[in-house]
This record gives structure tokens, sequence and C-alpha cells, in this order.
């Protein structure tokens, strides 16, 4: 069979290429994001669908050609048709399914070195049954952590619009009117007025610095300097860093797991997750981590040089070293984080809808009030 070699994929030109989408910024944004490993790759519904199916027909006795065919008949999208075509008649020439995919370019070498392991080892349903419950996983966890965020996005932007709204047409209205009667206006009137006065005199300039922001952020997202800066920065945010640390400690647990149970390597197991992992503390350590196992250190004490893996995790991957069952514990480690995440993100959710509508209500009543506070003095002036 022939095997897919990992060293040509760290040339410059086989880099991961992002796309606008994944640099998108907010926590939604971040929590969503894939792990790709090229361009244009398939979605993580298309590729849970591919391996049910086709695990589930390998395991009734259907062989892989005719699997194959009966999953292309069924497509509805000629793009996607056209991609299965191509992947069934690389099998029918006689390439190896994980040769198949990989030429196709739509999937990750994750995928393909696991399907090649199973092919190997006469392990291949197992491993697409894996790969199936990875983006089952995947897909359920994303979908919970959207859920339990949406609402309080859309009371936040929802607020905030009402606040611009109000700044930008009514409060000068009223500035119009206190203008014509004279008089010392309230200091919070003042205030607000002035602030209303700015964001009519600088929406053009505030647009021209996001752009200029964001292109900025897009030129030098590539720079390790700037990696390791807004990665520090992010982990820094009480509640959130946190969160975004064991959502992507879950994913390096999962990976290695699935890596490991199908029997490779370790050392090319953790040269594999350091290109699929984008979260610069866990890749820059996976650089050394490798370094230090093949210098014959345990993954354990690799690990705990670096305050990104928490001690009860370097923990049980010691015991997982002690016992050589690293994949089984490996799958506990990311179970309790998936688990610690979607707990704290429906918290957080819960926690961001009631302050987020104290806060914007506070706002909205001290605008009010101000723009009424003058009202009332003239009110009394005229009795």
């Amino acid at each position: 069979m022939p095997t897919i070699d990992l060293n040509k994929y760290k040339a410059p030109g086989k880099q991961l290429k992002k796309t606008p989408a994944t640099e998108a910024g907010g926590l939604v944004a971040l929590l969503n994001r894939d792990i790709n490993f090229g361009s244009k790759e398939l979605s993580d519904k298309k590729k849970e669908y591919l391996y049910l199916e086709l695990s589930s027909l390998l395991i009734a006795g259907v062989n892989l050609k005719s699997s194959l065919e009966l999953i292309t008949a069924d497509q509805q999208k000629d793009k996607d048709k056209t991609l299965l075509q191509q992947i069934q008649a690389e099998v029918i020439a006689g390439a190896p399914f994980s040769l198949a995919l990989q030429r196709s370019g739509k999937f990750s070498l994750y995928e393909v070195f696991s399907l090649q392991i199973g092919e190997e080892t006469g392990k291949l349903t197992e491993v697409l049954k894996d790969m199936a419950a990875f983006y089952q996983n995947k897909i359920k966890q994303r979908r919970k952590i959207i859920s339990a965020l949406t609402y309080p996005c859309i009371v936040l932007s929802t607020s905030l619009g009402a606040v611009f709204f109000m700044l930008k047409f009514i409060v000068p209205m009223f500035g119009d009117i206190f203008k014509r009667f004279g008089g010392q206006l309230p200091w919070i009137t003042e205030r607000i007025i002035a602030i209303s006065q700015s964001m009519q005199n600088g929406v053009g300039l505030f647009m021209i610095v996001v752009i200029a922001s964001a292109i900025l952020i897009y030129s030098l997202r590539e720079k390790e300097q700037f990696k390791k800066t807004s990665s520090d920065l992010l982990l820094r945010i009480p509640v959130v860093g946190n969160l975004v640390q064991k959502i992507y400690l879950a994913r390096f647990c999962n990976s290695m797991r699935l890596l490991i149970s199908a029997r490779l390597p370790l050392i090319k197991a953790i040269d594999l997750i350091r290109q699929m992992i984008r979260f610069y503390p866990i890749e820059s350590s996976l650089k050394i981590v490798e370094q230090d196992i093949i210098n014959g250190k345990p993954l354990h004490q690799a690990l705990q040089q670096f305050k990104v893996y928490p001690s009860k995790m370097i923990q049980l991957v010691k015991v997982g070293e002690e016992t050589n069952q690293l994949d089984y514990f490996f799958g506990k480690i990311s179970e309790q984080y998936v688990e610690e995440v979607e707990y704290k993100t429906g918290t957080l959710s819960s926690m961001m809808e009631p302050l987020i509508i104290i806060f914007l209500g506070l706002i909205v009543g001290v605008i009010l009030i101000s723009m009424y506070l003058p009202l009332f003095q003239m009110s009394n002036s005229f009795q």
C-alpha cells in the first residue's frame, strides 16, 4: 500500500491557508471554528454523513466500491456527487481509500492517516465509526455552544442598536430644542449631547479605524509574535479565557485518542496534531514536546513544563502511560472538558442575559433622564 509522506506537508506552500471566515472575530466565531488542514475542505456535517453511511454499509457486508456507489447516488448536489465519483474512480483503479481521499484535497491528514492505519490493520470499519462519532460530537458541541450564546448576542446587538438610534437621531432633536430655549443645561445632559455630537462627527473616522485595524490584524495573523500576544490576551480574559483553553484542550485530547487508537506512532501523532491545532500555546508547545519525546522523556513530563496543560490532565496522562492506555485516558479527559465547556457556556449565557439587560437598561435610562431633566426645569420656570 502506498504510504503518505508527512514531510511534504511541512513545506511553506502546503501550510494551512486560512479563509476570512476562520479569521472572523468574536467569541461565537472562535468557538465555531473547525480544525481544517487545507482550504475548501468538506463541512463537518458532510464528513459525518460519509463516514456514518460508509461504516454502516461495510458492517452490513457491502464492499467498499459498492458502498461508495450507493452513497454517490444519494447525493443531491452536483459538487458532492462529482467529488465522490472521483474518489470512487480512484478506488476502482486500485488506490487505497485513504489515498483517494488525500488526492481529492477535501480531507485533512488527520482523517487520511487514521483511515490508512485502519486499512493496514484491517480495522477500516472501526476507524470509520470512530471518525463518524468524532464529527457527531464536534457538531453537537458546537451547536450547544452557539445556541447558548445566540440569545445573549441577539439581546446585546438589539440593545446596542437602540442606544445608537437614540444617540444618532433622538438626542440631536432634543439638543436643537434646548438650543432654541437657551439657558444652562444640566451637566449630564451636556455630556450626552456631546457624546451624540461626537458620534455624528466621528462615524467616518470610526469606520476608517475599524477597517485599518482589520487589515492590520489580517496582515499580522501568521506572525508568531502576534499569535503569541493575541492568545495570551485571550487567555487572560476572565471566564472566557478558561473556556477557550478547555475547548482546544478537548480537541487536542480527542485527536490524540483517535490517532493513538489507530496505532499511529506517538511522535507522528503529535507532529500531525501540531499542524491541526491552530491555537498558539498548544501549537508551539508541541514542537518542544515532540523533541523531548525523541530525547527519551515520557509524554507527561514533556507536557507538564507548559502552563496550558492543567496538572490534573498531566496526572491522567501519566497513568495512561504507565498502564499503556493512553487512548482511553485521552478520551476520558476530552469528555470531561467537553462537559465542562457545555456547562460553563450555559452558565455564562444565563449570567450574561440579565447583566446585559440591566447594563443597557441603565444606559437607556440615563439618556432618557438627561433629555427630560431640562424639560422639567423649563416647566418649573413657567410656574
